[in-house]
Order: structure tokens, then C-alpha cells, then sequence
């Protein structure tokens, strides 16, 4: 059994998912938050597009990224052009397919946290002069990062487990592009068992991990006699 492939596949893995789940994060704050506490025209269909991502296959998301950012794409063939930057087969494509997939599951909790949220304090705190920005980082995140990094977690885990998206935006290059989930397909596929048991075992292990304590911070929901 060797261990090396394992231990570069985990690394390259982790540095896949933080990044992914770190842009998830960004973004999905913000759209959250959009959703949460603006009424707007289309507003149901911005939402079923964000959401979008949850439910088609991932080889259909994998596809759609190749036409956005492959050099053919709009913006693959923009980012070539006017700064020689190629995401096809690398793992910054990788990253790009992990944080679409895993966008959804940040958007809807930090969603459900921020409705949570009793906007009489929010409107106490405007009254006082407090700006937009200040009312959520210091009124509305501090109430409701509990939904938000439980979001974050699931999102990570999704991240770790990703195959679909990733493998074809961003192939399987070990070392380079060959996540935890390419390696054990490609160690299965080679007959090397001793290598995917290894693979399957530490991802196991992880995702548990990360489940349990995106339940721990999951608030309990209140039971109705």
C-alpha cells in the first residue's frame, strides 16, 4: 500500500474545498442575505437559478462551465486573451467546479439562518445610525453564523467529495488536478485496491467529521405539542 498517493491527493483535495468553499461562502452570504430581506421582481427565479446547481447532474454542470470558461467560452476565451490564464486542467478549474456545486447548500442556510433573524433589532440598530454594511456584521451575522458556518461546512464536504464537475473541467492529473474522489475511480480502475480502500477510508472519515459538527451548529428546531 502506498501512502504518497494518498497524502497528495488529500492535500490537493482540502486546498480544492477550502477555496471552493471559501468563494461559497462570499458569495452565498450575499445572496442570502439579498433573498432574505428584499422583495423584488424575479426574485423566485434568481433564487430556482442559484439553487439550480442542487439538482442537475454534475456532468451537465461540467459541461456548462466547460462552455463558459473552456478557451472557446466567453469568459475562458476573455481571461486567455487578456491575461494568458487557462482554467481548463487545472485546479483552479477544479475549485470553480467544487464552488458551483456546493454554492446551493451556503445559500440556503445562511438563507434560513438570516430569516431567522428578528429584524426589529436590525431596524433598532438604523435607528441609531448604524450603517447597512455595520447592521450585518454587527447585528445580523453575529445572530446568525450558526446557519451560515453549518452552510459552510456541508458546502466543504461537498467540495471533498466532488467527481462529476471536476473531472471535466478539470481532467485527472495527479498531483495537479487528481482530487480524492478521481484517485479512488482511477485506483479502482487500475485494480489497486489496497490504494482506494485508503482513499474511501480517510474520505469517510472527513465527511463524517465535517457532518457532525454542521449538526452541532444546525439550531434545534422547537418541538410543537
Amino acid at each position: 500500500m502506498s501512502f504518497e498517493p494518498a497524502l497528495i491527493a488529500l492535500g490537493l483535495s482540502l486546498k480544492v474545498a477550502l477555496w471552493a468553499t471559501a468563494i461559497d461562502l462570499l458569495l452565498g452570504m450575499a445572496f442570502a442575505y439579498l433573498l432574505a430581506r428584499t422583495r423584488f421582481f424575479g426574485r423566485d427565479v434568481l433564487d430556482a437559478v442559484l439553487t439550480l446547481p442542487m439538482v442537475l447532474p454534475p456532468t451537465v454542470l461540467g459541461y456548462y462551465l466547460l462552455v463558459l470558461i473552456g478557451r472557446n467560452g466567453p469568459i475562458g476565451a476573455w481571461l486567455q486573451s487578456a491575461f494568458g490564464i487557462n482554467l481548463i486542467f487545472t485546479w483552479q478549474g477544479a475549485v470553480i467546479a467544487a464552488a458551483v456545486v456546493g454554492f446551493p447548500l451556503v445559500l440556503k442556510a445562511a438563507r434560513s439562518a438570516f430569516e431567522t433573524v428578528d429584524i426589529q433589532f436590525e431596524q433598532a440598530a438604523r435607528v441609531l445610525g448604524v450603517s447597512r454594511l455595520g447592521i450585518f456584521l454587527r447585528v445580523t451575522l453575529p445572530l446568525a453564523w450558526r446557519g451560515v458556518l453549518a452552510g459552510a461546512l456541508l458546502a466543504f464536504a461537498r467540495s471533498m467529495g466532488e467527481f462529476g464537475a471536476t473531472l471535466m473541467v478539470a481532467g485527472s492529473i495527479p498531483g495537479k488536478t487528481q482530487t480524492m474522489s478521481i484517485a479512488v475511480y482511477e485506483a479502482v480502475q487500475a485494480g489497486q485496491d489496497d490504494t482506494a480502500n485508503l482513499l474511501v477510508l480517510i474520505t469517510s472519515v472527513t465527511c463524517i467529521a465535517v457532518l457532525l459538527l454542521a449538526n452541532r451548529l444546525t439550531p434545534p428546531r422547537e418541538v410543537q405539542a
